[in-house]
């Protein structure tokens, strides 16, 4: 994979922790009834929505989720069956999709679980039981039965991560990288 398309690629991640971000900062507090205390473990849901962003008239990314969930009081988010779009400036479409995903607001840190598939419209490809977004160390890990495919590069391992949009990988456990995508 080129540093380009690793870049964008990192990116494309990078854009959807921004969406999530943006997604729980945005809710708005339900106001407090004036005879009742607060109540702790309110859940707002929400069903098949749509958030995206543009920019000078340009789609910047997309986020599709059947449900999702979002704790009142502590901002945590939780997305079942979700699918995003990110769209580079060149023309190329980054797609995310997975089972479930996390987003801690206390940390900023996102975890997604459950078939994590990230296909680039340039052919990249990168599939894992989990994908992570270490906020605080700014590092992205496919984690758990990690795979990447460039062309005829093949990444494998337990673990691939990354701390600068996968222009360099360190792949951990059972780590295998191969040409010709054998």
């Amino acid at each position: 994979m080129d540093k380009k398309r690793k870049f964008l690629l990192g990116v494309g991640i990078v854009l959807f922790a921004a969406l999530v971000v943006w997604a729980v900062t945005t809710v708005p507090e339900p106001p407090a009834a004036p005879d009742k205390p607060a109540q702790s473990g309110k859940i707002m849901s929400y069903d098949g929505n749509e958030i995206s962003e543009e920019k000078n008239g340009r789609k910047i990314w997309d986020l599709t989720a059947e449900h999702i969930e979002v704790d009142v009081d502590t901002r945590d988010v939780a997305l079942e069956n979700l699918s995003g779009h990110f769209y580079a400036e060149d023309g190329r479409i980054v797609e995310v999709k997975a089972d479930k995903g996390k987003y801690a607001e206390a940390t900023k840190d996102i975890v997604i679980t459950g078939n994590v598939s990230v296909k680039n419209s340039d052919g990249a490809q990168l599939t894992s039981d989990e994908l992570r977004w270490e906020a605080q160390k700014e590092r992205l890990a496919a984690v758990g039965s990690a795979r990447a495919v460039k062309e005829d590069m093949l990444a494998t391992g337990d673990r691939i991560e990354s701390t600068d949009g996968f222009n360099k990988i360190k792949i951990t456990g059972k780590a295998h990288l191969a040409k010709g995508g054998e």
